[in-house]
């Protein structure tokens, strides 16, 4: 019996996601074209992947692509929890919090702006302000 479980995403670029891991710290293993990134479940179960998240020793959360191009997380999400403490939902306000961040400045910063000034509330809502020479 499997005990993995996949999450759809709106995340699209591997590049950011993969710059975004870094970011907070989180290593992770790409597939090459001569093997697929293997992910760890429980009592040693694998699926493979795209990209395998390495979240602790025992257990990864991998990265699955579907039809129209959007990320998937998979993973045995019981023991992402009891090995690195971050539920389901609180892997994916860390990742897509981040990710939307640099898709945002990323985009800012393609179209000519610089950003000027970062602040975040209590409630961690980023407020980026931009401007631009004209």
């Amino acid at each position: 019996m499997s005990h993995f479980t996949t999450v759809q995403t709106k995340i699209k670029d591997l590049v950011c996601l993969k710059r975004t891991l870094g970011e907070l710290g989180i290593e992770c293993t790409e597939s090459t074209e001569e093997q697929r990134a293997t992910v760890k479940g429980y009592q040693g179960q694998t699926t493979d992947a795209v990209m395998s998240i390495h979240i602790s020793k025992s257990y990864d959360v991998g990265v699955k692509v579907d039809e129209d191009g959007h990320v998937q997380f998979v993973a045995d999400w019981w023991g992402v929890e009891t090995t690195r403490g971050w539920t389901e939902e609180e892997f994916l306000q860390k990742i897509t919090q981040k990710y939307s961040y640099n898709k945002v400045v990323e985009e800012v910063q393609k179209r000519g702006f610089t950003v000027e000034e970062e602040e975040t509330d209590e409630d961690e809502t980023i407020h980026i302000k931009v401007s631009s020479w004209q």
